[in-house]
C-alpha cells in the first residue's frame, strides 16, 4: 500500500508544483501581498492549480506511456512502468479536474474560466500539439502564462503589458531550452521519444534560445522602467537628502535588472555547458546559484515594493 500511494505522488508531480507558485506574481507586483484577503484567495487559487495540472500530468504520462519508455528517466514513471494501472490514473485524473473546475468557479469566473483555457490546452498540447514544431512551445509557455494571470485574475488585479511580455519571453525561453535539452539528452532517440525534434535544427533553437534570453531581460527591464516611482520611507529620505543623493523617489525596482540578468546567463550556462534544462523545476532545485538568484531578486523585490517605499 505504501509503495503504491507513493507511487502516486510521483505521478501527480508534486515537484512540479513550484511551477504554480507563478500565481502569485500578481499578488506581490500589485502591492497585494500583505492584503490577508487576496493572499488567502491566491493561496486556494495555488492549490488549485496544483491538482490541475497533476490531473493533465496524469493524463499526459497515459498518452506517452509508449514514447516514455524510450526514456531513460521517463521510463521510470509509475504510469510507464505499470505500477499505477491505467484506469486508475484516467480515474484520478478525471476526479482531480472536477474538484478543481468546482472550486475554481467559486473563486470568480474569470479564474474559473483560466483554469477551464489552461485544462483545454493541456489536452491540447498532449494528444495533438506537441507534435507540432513551434506551436509545441508556444503551447508549454502559454501554460506558464496563464498560471500568472490566474493568479491576477484571482484576486482582481490589474498589471501593464510590459508583465505580460516579460511572462511571455521568460515562458517562450524555459520552453525552448527544454527542447534544446531533450535534443541533447535524447541523441539518436530523439526521433522516437518526441517526432518535433526531428524539425528542430540545433541551430534554429541556438537561435531561438538567445532571442527568447534577450527579449526576458529587456522586457523586464522596461517593466521596471514604467512603474510609478515610488517615494522612499522617511527615515531613507534623510539619509539620501543628507548624502545628497536625487533617491527620494526613483524606480528601485530597476535595481534588480542585473539579478535577472544574471539569472539568464546563468541558465543558458546549465542548458549549454551542463547539459540540462529539460526540467526547470528540478534546475531550480539543484542548481545553487540560479536557486541563489531566485530567491535574492524575490527578496530584492519584495523589499522594494513593501518596506522602502511608502
Amino acid at each position: 500500500m505504501f509503495k503504491f500511494l507513493w507511487a502516486i505522488i510521483k505521478a501527480v508531480r508534486v515537484r512540479q508544483w513550484i511551477k504554480n507558485f507563478a500565481l502569485f506574481a500578481g499578488l506581490i507586483f500589485a502591492g497585494l501581498l500583505d492584503n490577508s484577503q487576496a493572499f488567502r484567495t491566491a493561496f486556494w487559487a495555488f492549490i488549485i492549480f496544483c491538482l490541475v495540472s497533476s490531473s493533465t500530468y496524469l493524463l499526459n504520462d497515459v498518452f506517452d506511456i509508449e514514447r516514455d519508455r524510450l526514456h531513460p528517466f521517463k521510463s521510470k514513471r509509475p504510469i510507464t512502468a505499470g505500477i499505477i494501472p491505467v484506469w486508475f490514473a484516467i480515474f484520478l485524473s478525471l476526479s482531480l479536474m472536477s474538484i478543481s473546475l468546482y472550486f475554481s468557479y467559486l473563486i470568480s469566473v474569470s479564474f474559473f474560466l483560466a483554469v477551464l483555457g489552461y485544462l483545454l490546452l493541456q489536452l491540447v498540447y498532449s494528444s495533438y500539439l506537441k507534435s507540432v514544431i513551434l506551436l509545441d512551445v508556444m503551447a508549454i509557455a502559454a501554460g506558464f502564462v496563464l498560471r500568472v494571470y490566474a493568479g491576477v485574475w484571482a484576486i482582481d488585479a490589474r498589471l501593464n503589458v510590459w508583465f505580460l511580455l516579460t511572462v511571455t519571453s521568460f515562458a517562450l525561453f524555459l520552453a525552448i531550452g527544454k527542447r534544446r535539452s531533450e535534443l541533447t539528452l535524447m541523441h539518436a532517440q530523439a526521433a522516437k521519444h518526441r517526432e518535433t525534434l526531428l524539425h528542430y535544427p540545433e541551430n534554429l533553437l541556438d537561435i531561438l534560445t538567445s532571442m527568447f534570453a534577450n527579449s526576458t531581460w529587456l522586457a523586464y527591464a522596461m517593466f521596471t522602467f514604467v512603474q510609478v516611482p515610488f517615494t522612499a520611507k522617511q527615515k531613507l529620505t534623510l539619509i539620501f537628502n543628507n548624502l545628497d543623493l536625487p533617491f527620494g523617489e526613483a524606480k528601485y525596482l530597476m535595481a534588480t535588472v542585473p539579478v535577472v540578468i544574471y539569472g539568464v546567463m546563468r541558465y543558458l550556462y546549465i542548458i549549454y555547458e551542463k547539459k540540462e534544462g529539460e526540467s526547470p523545476e528540478r534546475v531550480l532545485l539543484t542548481d545553487r546559484p540560479l536557486l541563489i538568484t531566485v530567491v535574492l531578486w524575490l527578496v530584492m523585490v519584495i523589499a522594494i515594493i513593501y518596506y522602502l517605499s511608502l
